[in-house]
């Protein structure tokens, strides 16, 4: 060990690291650096390479490391790049992408764009980005931003896409708060991917969704159809309203309002809530065991229902399941005006929501599916919406598992080495599952063109 720290010194003797990043770049918060030592780079990049390891010798759960044996073997960058292009051969939807690169020094590199697969593969190995954002296809490719004025350099497409994040339901899980989650509020997730894909496939006829697990505390969701990536913000916008049915901020005890008679759509998604209400919210969450939880849930009734449960509620003995009922015999003793108030509970504490901003503005940054999470060294993997329930964020594979799989499968009698990394791991589940869903869409495009070809050949 002492030797490789000797020989890695003696090689960054005479490095200037203010020189490590390019002028060409545009970074956010931090001032542009200056231009990069390629001899840096190059030594850097011969240091010796097993199996996707440096020496054997090294701190094998040093993030550094891990990231380098992620990015070199694991990351599906031929899958990837025929996703984001819609195609085999390079096409606009890729070259005129934004790629946006966050360092571990907390630089973070805007406005980066490649003119192919390969391209974008050298440079993510190069810089090694502990996060990596998708945004949106410009006019001009971002990587020129700066050759043009700034009304030439407008975002013209990009994958619809959703972002439902944990924290947003700290107002209704008791078991955990902020960046923090488990098995138990992990369901408001599966309720958000059962609710929100129904609604995109059979609302409006989208097919080609992919949901992503954030790597930490949520989910995201890229919606793929061509029609989907065309849609501007006003139509990006009017998608969300539909969909976003929680009003209000802190200050407003209920925010689900709607008619008596539901929308199709909700009345479809009120199955769902139907469903989980009962066993999540009243069994794991309690939100009827405690004075403060109870009380929350009485304000938002009206006065009458909320006199009349206020003394019985108080009552130790009663369970969660009969105080449920009792407020629901008292909306329909009393024929009150508001006899959907304990229907827009279950909405309001179930219901998925949603980071409108993400979704309504289409130059707005994603975190990329196979990237990992910097805090958890997760990787950002897909799920798959019909098995959402079996879904556990606690096995997603981390960088220090996937190490410790390629070590023990090596090292297994008669252990094919040559087989690619991702299918030693934990991994190959999620590489395959995606590998189908982007052949998918290409067989989709070939179709359209060869059906073209064919029209264009009859005239």
């Amino acid at each position: 060990m002492a030797d490789l720290i000797e020989k890695a010194q003696d090689l960054l003797k005479d490095v200037d690291m203010d020189a490590f990043f390019s002028d060409e770049e545009e970074f956010a918060p931090a001032p542009a650096p200056p231009a990069v030592d390629q001899t840096m780079t190059e030594k850097f990049a011969n240091v010796k390479i097993y199996n996707g390891f440096s020496e054997p010798e090294y701190n094998m759960d040093d993030p550094v490391f891990l990231y380098r044996m992620f990015y070199r073997s694991l990351f599906p960058y031929k899958t990837y790049f025929h996703w984001l292009n819609y195609d085999i051969t390079p096409t606009r939807s890729f070259t005129h992408r934004e790629f946006s690169f966050t360092l571990a020094n907390d630089i973070y590199l805007r406005f980066k764009s490649f003119p192919n697969g390969d391209a974008l593969k050298k440079e993510i190995e190069r810089l090694q980005p502990v996060k990596i954002d998708i945004g949106a296809v410009y006019s001009i490719k971002p990587a020129d931003k700066k050759t043009v004025s700034e009304k030439a350099f407008k975002p013209l497409e990009k994958e619809f896409v959703l972002d439902i994040d944990m924290t947003d339901y700290d107002d209704v899980r008791t078991c955990c708060q902020g960046g923090d989650i488990c098995l138990l509020c992990w369901e408001f997730m599966t309720v958000a991917i059962k609710i929100i894909d129904a609604s995109l496939r059979d609302d409006f006829g989208f097919e080609h969704i992919m949901w992503v697990y954030s790597g930490r505390r949520g989910v995201h969701c890229w919606v793929c159809d061509e029609k989907a990536r065309k849609l501007d913000n006003e139509n990006r916008k009017a998608i969300i309203s539909f969909l976003d049915i929680i009003k209000g901020g802190s200050q407003v005890a209920r925010k689900v309002r709607l008619p008596v008679l539901l929308h199709p759509s909700l009345e479809r998604s009120f199955t769902v809530v139907e469903e989980y209400f009962e066993p999540l919210l009243l069994q794991s969450m309690g939100i009827l065991d405690t004075p403060k939880e109870s009380h929350k849930v009485l304000m938002m009734t009206d006065d009458q229902v909320k006199e009349a449960l206020a003394e019985k509620w108080a009552d130790p003995t009663k369970t969660a399941h009969e105080k449920w009922e009792m407020l629901i015999k008292e909306e329909q003793k009393r024929k009150s005006k508001d006899t959907c108030a304990s229907r827009d509970i279950m909405f309001q504490y179930c219901y998925p929501r949603l980071d409108v901003k993400v979704s309504t503005n289409i130059n707005h940054l994603l975190k990329s599916p196979f990237c990992v999470h910097p805090k958890t060294l997760k990787v950002c993997v897909p799920i798959k919406p019909e098995e959402c329930e079996s879904f556990n964020p606690m096995t997603v594979p981390t960088l220090t598992k996937l190490r410790q799989e390629i070590i023990e499968h090596d090292k297994l009698p008669g252990a094919d080495k040559t087989i690619p990394d991702y299918k030693k791991t934990s991994l190959k589940s999620y590489v395959e599952y995606f590998d189908k869903f982007v052949k998918n869409m290409l067989n989709e495009t070939i179709k359209e063109k060869r059906e073209a070809a064919a029209m264009s050949m009859d005239f």
